[in-house]
């Protein structure tokens, strides 16, 4: 324990070194933590996908080459397929091909530890996308505030629904922070600003099909449900199904209308937006997601070092406990209107910064 006490200081003090550099922000400037002959090489980044099952997902793998040749960074990928032993190994087989940092987006937040401490022996940078760990240290986190997700979700169905009715909250795996940071936070805004609103909260383990089920089995006890939160645009065709099974697939103005908010910020929401199929989204980052994370593990092997603060990139790096930084990237309410719910400012589903609107 005093060894890592001593460690995290001596990563401050380097940290408060570099503040006139990088200004308190993100930093991630090219210099090199070497000589000048090893500026001219490639650093070599092992980026493990952890799924290529939804749109999302998809998206994230697609940016990773595009943000990786920007930087000038050599990538060597593996898919997990949402594995967490074929993220282990993974992981033992970037190591073995030589890679200097390690960018992983674990679903399984619980049993990415050992791995963690594996490349912490090895000194081998960890950067994690869109997950946190629950124990174990990494370089940096890169995610957006998934707290916020579930809030700006409660505040805009509280606000649609005049804080009366019911809402279905098709949560996603509780073993992943994401799904506790969504349903905790979504949980407590309500309880908190509306509680003449009751939420049937439906573990789905980010499955579509359950999903679908679950809900479609609330419906029918509870045909008066009026408000459904999606944890992720996995559930986004069963929903929209499930709806139109029961005449419910009708427009925001027509008094049938359940009004749907979904995270992430697919394509396809943003099109079922302004069909009035679906209401809102929070628009998760999947084109910064590739950038920073590259950017921080590039950093990593450079040997800079980062601390708690606002970034230069519309972010706020916190830390978590000693030997974890998260950056929080902006992650926006979606709407048709891009009005302000509940003291929460959304953008119009047309915009031209939203990734999903960008997507080639």
């Amino acid at each position: 324990m005093e060894r890592r006490r001593f460690a995290l200081a001596a990563a401050l003090a380097i940290s408060g070194c570099l503040a006139a550099a990088c200004g308190g922000n993100s930093g991630t400037g090219n210099d090199s933590s070497g000589s000048g002959d090893g500026a001219a090489a490639k650093p070599v980044i092992g980026v493990d996908y952890p799924r290529s099952d939804t749109d999302f997902w998809n998206s994230y793998i697609s940016y990773v080459p595009k943000m990786a040749g920007d930087l000038g960074a050599e990538v060597k990928t593996t898919n997990s397929q949402n594995d967490v032993a074929k993220l282990t190994a993974n992981v033992q087989t970037l190591v073995s091909q030589g890679v200097k940092g390690i960018v992983m987006a674990p679903q399984d937040t619980a049993a990415v530890a050992p791995t963690l401490q594996q490349l912490e022996t090895k000194k081998i940078p960890a950067v994690l996308v869109d997950t946190r760990p629950d124990t174990g240290n990494a370089f940096m986190v890169v995610r957006a505030d998934n707290r916020a997700y579930g809030e700006k979700a409660c505040k805009f169905l509280g606000e649609k629904l005049g804080g009366k009715g019911k809402v279905v909250m098709l949560e996603g795996d509780l073993a992943s922070i994401n799904g506790r940071d969504r349903t905790e936070a979504f949980n407590d805004c309500m309880k908190q600003n509306y509680p003449g609103i009751e939420v049937f909260g439906e573990a789905t383990n980010w499955d579509g099909a359950v999903a679908s089920q679950k809900l479609s089995t609330v419906m029918t006890a509870n045909p008066d449900v009026k408000g459904v939160y999606m944890q992720s645009s996995f559930a986004l065709a069963g929903t929209l199904q499930v709806l139109k099974q029961r005449d419910l697939l009708v427009p925001p103005d027509d008094p049938k209308h359940v009004f749907v908010v979904s995270n992430d910020g697919i394509p396809q929401e943003l099109k079922d937006i302004a069909a009035g199929n679906i209401d809102a989204t929070v628009s998760q980052p999947a084109d910064l997601y590739a950038k920073w994370a590259l950017s921080y593990a590039q950093a990593a092997i450079e040997g800079k070092t980062f601390q708690p603060g606002k970034t230069d990139h519309d972010s706020t790096i916190i830390q978590v406990r000693p030997g974890l930084l998260e950056d929080q990237l902006s992650a926006p309410l979606v709407t048709a209107d891009g009005g302000t719910y509940g003291g929460i400012t959304s953008v119009k589903h047309d915009d031209k910064s939203l990734w999903g609107n960008n997507l080639s």
